[in-house]
């Protein structure tokens, strides 16, 4: 019987695989069936949509002052975006499971730590495009955007998107990571949020204190610190999931 044959990918000159080459062959696929099926995209953006009005009906009655209503208005946001990480990273490795894909996925030639970080940049995108409607709804949803334009304050869009794409990095990370870990598991719906929330803890509470900060008082030190913090975050959770992928992955 003839063993198969190891699946081909893209490869150096000198005939090894390539870290980057196996980061943008993975990322490109992911993000090519992405577009083509909007499956990931109308999942995650009807999670966080859905969150988000359940949290808007649930606190519209209450009254509030300005303040309160600015960090209301970043807890829910950040909650509903946090469910709909989880979400998109779910459906990224269930793709390939339902497919039967997975194994060959993980004969890929190269470092199984750059198949991590493929899958990472072909969850962003969509994560973001979610992200792109869900804070400026949670704005208006919440009166933080008619609080902060009645105060005579602009809306500090440049510093949310910076504070937005941190945030969804953190979180995308995780849950990339606990999404491969989680993938081949039978309770994997509910067991992805139980093992990667705990660990988003820092993400949630720097992003959720940024964002208030940000409406209510515009830019200062202090959301540079919280912003700085995030960032280390990022770079520790996919420098520490792309060195422990392999094991996670062969587990």
């Amino acid at each position: 019987m003839t063993a198969q044959p190891r699946p081909t990918g893209p490869r150096n000159p000198d005939g090894r695989s390539g870290a980057w080459a196996v980061i943008r062959a993975v990322a490109g696929k992911d993000l090519r069936v992405a577009g083509r099926t909007r499956d990931t995209l109308l999942a995650t953006a009807f999670f966080a949509g859905l969150v988000l009005m359940v949290l808007g009906l649930a606190l519209s009655g209450s009254v509030r002052t300005p303040d309160q209503g600015a960090a209301l208005a970043a807890g829910a946001i950040w909650t509903a975006l946090a469910l709909a990480a989880a979400v998109g990273a779910q459906r990224a490795f269930a793709q390939e499971q339902e497919a039967g894909a997975l194994e060959q996925l993980l004969l890929y030639p190269g470092p199984h730590g750059a198949l991590y970080l493929g899958k990472l940049l072909g969850v962003l995108p969509p994560l973001l495009l979610v992200a792109a409607f869900t804070v400026p709804a949670g704005l208006i949803l919440f009166g933080a955007a008619e609080a902060a334009t009645a105060a005579g304050r602009a809306v500090p869009w440049a510093a949310l998107a910076l504070t937005t794409v941190l945030g969804i990095l953190g979180f995308a990370a995780g849950t990339t990571f606990y999404g491969s870990v989680t993938v081949s598991l039978r309770a994997r719906e509910a067991l992805l949020p139980a093992l990667a929330f705990p660990i988003l803890v820092p993400a949630v509470i720097a992003t959720v204190k940024a964002t208030a900060l940000l409406l209510t008082d515009g830019w200062s030190a202090e959301v540079g610190t919280w912003l700085t913090f995030l960032a280390a975050f990022d770079l520790g959770t996919v420098i520490l999931a792309t060195l422990l992928f392999p094991f996670a992955a062969e587990s």
